[in-house]
């Protein structure tokens, strides 16, 4: 069985403390040879990956080459959003490849979702301990 990694939640309104913890996901993104460290927030209830807009571009994607248009729902209806993939490496885990849908959105967290992340992860909640553990799936041999 493969070994888990456990990162801690982050509280994000230190006037709401615990409350406002949720479970960001420290990372790395590549795109051709550039890296970025990012967070995102590991969302079991969200379908896809989400990359806000400013994300992709500061690790240097051009939205007008990715052609895959992606329709996404909820409060990011009204958002254009294309395809894209990336390299992402998470703690001591072998990089592996996350489908995105890039949105024109700005003011959106990078969002872990069903497609891909949980295809490629497990992730088990602690909340009460204000603790989540990753481990990287396991692949037949």
């Amino acid at each position: 069985m493969a070994e888990a990694a456990r990162f801690p939640y982050v509280e994000l309104d230190s006037v709401l403390g615990a409350a406002s913890s949720l479970p960001y996901l420290p990372l790395t993104l590549t795109y051709n040879d550039r890296s970025l460290a990012v967070s995102g927030l590991v969302d079991s209830g969200a379908t896809v990956n989400v990359l806000p807009f400013q994300i992709g571009e500061q690790i240097g994607a051009a939205w007008d080459r990715q052609t895959t248009a992606i329709q996404l729902t909820g409060n990011l209806a009204g958002f254009d959003a294309r395809a894209l993939v990336l390299s992402a490496t998470v703690g001591q885990f072998s990089p592996v490849r996350l489908a995105f849908a890039w949105t024109h959105a700005s003011d959106v967290p990078l969002i872990l979702g069903q497609v891909n992340f949980f295809l490629e992860f497990d992730a088990c909640f602690y909340r009460s301990q204000s603790y989540f553990d990753v481990r990287r799936k396991e692949h037949p041999r």
